[in-house]
């Protein structure tokens, strides 16, 4: 292919990306009923015709990663070296805090609140509110957030494309999740560039939704708290507030801003989780943990696949599964980024068993004390989370703890941080994609960090419709990636059966040095 025809495939990409995104929002504008009904029609088409293949791809993926890591393959070294290049604290904490995202701390609150009032379909015989429910009210939580999310976001595509791009010098796109079986076939071609574009497009809806509703949770929050007007205004002045801070981070590259603000959210996660333990129902956490856990894999089966209540399916688990499978291809690329000198069995260790067990205990630690507290006086959560939604429960919660003056305001800088490590990593691999190189220029960085930004402005303009349009839309633009991802379940272990093999014919030389 010529050169002229390289770049034209390439500027495709960005064409397709901001295009699309340019007529979402002008449509939004100009006619916003018309834009949501019009979601919620493809909203319900996509649910229902891929709704339970999500829940088979997500199950697969899941199996086929953990076989690897447990066999002879698991020992096999990514990134054409045997040492990491980064040090396995900053590694454990980016991967956490960009995969955990707004989820750490308005949905760990409030989902098992939302799961113990009305119960589950998997659980439909138990009787909401009592304390037999608490367990498998934590353990769909679990479901939601647990070991097929995030197995789906970073074992296997990670595995294919870390074998691509160090083995065969592939660039790290999306396209490069079917090199094991087209080979450089989708490099320079217009089908590559479709690909791509649909990634992008799937991970910016995930994560414009997140920031603009951190906004508005935000602007309600300190209205609760403060006193402060609830306005569009207020929503607005705190989104630039937000933008600002993962511009600035954007800007500065991985190896700086990235990992700070990574570290900066383990550490005070960790504080505030012996906070919690401290001030809280420590020993009903405890126990309701080991419970939920019990559960959780009794039912693992039948709440994986189940298919009994299609309805509740598709604004629970088919919404989440959509979420995150959008997010899958460009979770994936930015963990591959970082990887360099893992093994495939500490990456699957790491990602789909450790990091959901932490993710287990902190849903446990938040949703469980506020189910405590709706155990012991009726209505002190629920009432909240029946007028207010997700941030009504977790400042309703926290007003049941001593000290409530003081943790409130930093659970609230916590989930800030946490939704500006996401937009600065997805603006980073956005980049990434969009120019064709791993270390985008500090123009392209911030170009995706302050669209997404602009995106989110436009649609609180708009009202609570643009972001409950985006939130829908986030579950069709996974659509066309899930039909990418099923393809992982046969090119991941293709890929980690060819590493194999090329190791053993020669050896790869370690060519980076293990960040001290």
């Amino acid at each position: 292919m010529q050169t002229s025809e390289r770049n034209s495939a390439d500027k495709m990409v960005s064409a397709l990306t901001i295009g699309f995104l340019s007529l979402f929002l002008i449509a939004a504008l100009v006619d916003l009923s018309w834009v949501s009904s019009s979601i919620q029609s493809l909203f319900a088409l996509s649910t229902a015709n891929f709704g339970y293949f999500w829940q088979w791809l997500m199950v697969l993926n899941f199996m086929l990663a953990l076989c690897l890591a447990l066999s002879p393959l698991g020992k096999i070294k990514l990134g054409n070296s045997k040492r990491p290049e980064i040090g396995q604290f900053r590694w454990t904490a980016m991967i956490m805090c960009t995969l955990l995202a707004g989820g750490g701390v308005f949905w760990s609150a409030a989902e098992p609140i939302y799961h113990f009032v009305t119960t589950p379909p998997a659980f439909d015989g138990l009787a909401a509110r009592q304390p037999e429910t608490v367990a498998p009210a934590l353990s769909q939580s679990f479901l939601h957030w647990g070991f097929l999310a995030w197995a789906v976001l970073g074992t296997l595509a990670t595995i294919v494309l870390m074998y691509a791009h160090h083995q065969k010098g592939i660039k790290l796109r999306p396209r490069a999740l079917l090199y094991p079986l087209v080979g450089d076939r989708l490099e320079h071609h217009w089908l590559g560039s479709v690909i791509d574009a649909s990634a992008i497009l799937a991970v910016a809806a995930g994560t414009i939704g997140p920031i603009g509703f951190l906004a508005s949770q935000l602007g309600y929050s300190l209205h609760v708290v403060a006193g402060l007007d609830n306005s569009v205004l207020t929503q607005i002045g705190l989104l630039a507030v937000v933008v600002t801070i993962y511009s600035l981070s954007a800007a500065t590259g991985m190896d700086k801003g990235l990992q700070w603000l990574s570290r900066f959210n383990v550490i005070v996660a960790v504080l505030l989780l012996v906070v919690m333990l401290l001030l809280g129902p420590t020993g009903f956490i405890f126990e309701k943990f080991a419970e939920a856990m019990t559960v959780y894999i009794q039912h693992f089966p039948a709440m994986s696949l189940t298919n009994a209540s299609p309805d509740w399916n598709a604004w629970w688990t088919w919404f989440f599964w959509g979420w995150f499978i959008g997010f899958a291809p460009m979770m994936a690329i930015f963990i591959a980024r970082i990887t360099v000198g893992r093994s495939i069995r500490e990456l699957v260790m790491t990602v789909a068993i450790g990091a959901p067990l932490v993710t287990h205990f902190w849903f446990t630690v938040l949703g469980g004390s506020g189910i405590y507290f709706e155990l012991t006086q009726p209505g002190v959560i629920s009432e909240p989370l029946s007028e207010g939604g997700l941030p009504a429960v977790l400042l309703a919660t926290l007003s049941q703890l001593p000290f409530s003056e003081w943790l409130i305001p930093a659970f609230l800088v916590l989930t800030t941080t946490f939704v500006v490590t996401t937009g600065d990593s997805m603006a980073y691999a956005i980049a990434m994609v969009t120019s064709g190189q791993n270390e985008p220029g500090r123009g392209h960085r911030l170009f995706w960090a302050i669209a997404m930004g602009a995106v989110a402005a436009v649609l609180l303009l708009a009202g609570d419709g643009g972001l409950n349009a985006l939130q829908s839309f986030i579950v069709i633009t996974a659509v066309p990636v899930s039909l990418l991802m099923v393809f992982t379940l046969l090119t991941g272990p293709l890929a980690a059966i060819r590493l194999h093999r090329e190791a053993d014919v020669s050896p790869p030389e370690s060519s980076l040095i293990t960040e001290q």
